[in-house]
């Protein structure tokens, strides 16, 4: 995913999680939240569901539950199960219009998405995959810069302040005091 923004028919959206799989048979999702708060999608009960490159449809969520570390949901058009493994992998989102401002050096987490991540020495990381939420602090998760072995993996940065010291969402970057090798 290259980046947390979209642009739907309705302007520019932020995308706020990923439908993960069915969950029981009666037609609910589990959704992958990629906010901050486990249940901050609550807050909104119209998201857009889609492909990060579209098509976008508009739907209302007719009900939505915390469920463990996820979340649980009912969507218009999916009595069963077999309905909800077909959405399997479509992103959320919610207009952007529809998100509190910000102020001062506050970002959403979906902005943080699609971000390169730079060391201090100039050396490419990679691009943040997602954000994980650990408890103590956030963690970065990015997808390295494929090495010369074609190896891939994936580089977890804590989100803290002797590890990252600055995000330029306007330039895409993120500047951290790591090594790829940590």
């Amino acid at each position: 995913m290259k980046s947390g923004f979209l642009e739907p028919p309705s302007g520019p959206m932020v995308i706020m999680g990923r439908i993960a799989a069915a969950q029981g048979i009666r037609g609910w999702v589990k959704i992958q939240p990629y906010t901050e708060y486990l249940d901050s999608l609550l807050d909104y009960q119209t998201w857009w569901i889609g492909q990060e490159h579209g098509p976008w449809r508009e739907v209302e969520v007719q009900q939505c539950e915390v469920h463990n570390k996820t979340l649980a949901a009912q969507l218009p058009d999916c009595p069963d199960r077999s309905a909800a493994e077909k959405l399997k992998g479509l992103l959320i989102a919610v207009p952007r219009s529809s998100l509190p401002q910000q102020t001062g050096d506050e970002y959403y987490w979906s902005d943080l998405i699609g971000l390169a991540v730079v060391n201090e020495a100039g050396v490419q990381l990679g691009t943040v995959a997602k954000l994980l939420e650990t408890g103590a602090n956030q963690v970065l998760s990015v997808v390295p810069v494929l090495s010369e072995t074609g190896k891939g993996g994936e580089i977890l940065i804590p989100f803290v302040s002797t590890a990252i010291k600055q995000v330029d969402v306007k330039n895409k970057t993120i500047r951290v005091d790591w090594t790829a090798d940590y």
